[in-house]
């Protein structure tokens, strides 16, 4: 077996810094959505994709390969939302056995009260710290993170077989 290929100084202040800074700015984000909405950064995520798929609707798995989460984490997560009356489900007029959700007027309302709030913080957490140059090269550095991950982290587990009939 090779020797790993451990990471020099450099290497590692940008690791740590990732993760640092990725950490800070998530608690200042979800500080903001409790605050202003009332809701966590999953469930804000998740009336965002409702209603940017609105009027079509969103299947639950595919909701959480998009958000990449679990199935049964986003539905627990949904069922909060419904019983806060932001969301609701139906069933798949194509697929009974698919579940969708749906942004309430409720819910649109929260996007509505909580985004402006969400940009600011976006920005003044981040991206104002930064250059327009170096704004693109964050982008395009997560933009070619992001496209290799996709590729090679399998977002959702296989589902489990029931008991084998043999």
């Amino acid at each position: 077996m090779s020797e790993p290929r451990w990471l020099n100084e450099r290497e590692m202040r940008a690791w740590s810094g990732f993760l640092e800074t990725s950490a800070l700015v998530q608690r200042l984000i979800e500080r903001q959505f409790r605050e202003d909405g009332g809701v966590t950064m999953v469930q804000y995520e998740i009336l965002h994709w409702a209603n940017e798929c609105a009027p079509q609707h969103r299947c639950i798995t595919e909701l959480a390969e998009l958000m990449i989460t679990s199935r049964s984490g986003l539905s627990y997560q949904v069922a909060q939302l419904e019983k806060a009356g932001l969301l609701r489900r139906e069933t798949s007029a194509d697929d009974e056995r698919r579940s969708m959700v749906v942004i309430t007027e409720d819910g649109q309302r929260v996007l509505e009260r909580t985004a402006p709030g969400h940009v600011e913080t976006i920005r003044n957490g981040l991206l104002d710290l930064l250059t327009d140059e170096q704004i693109t090269q964050l982008a395009d550095m997560m933009d070619s993170a992001r496209t290799h991950l996709r590729a090679v982290v399998p977002i959702q587990p296989p589902r489990k077989r029931g008991p084998s009939s043999r």
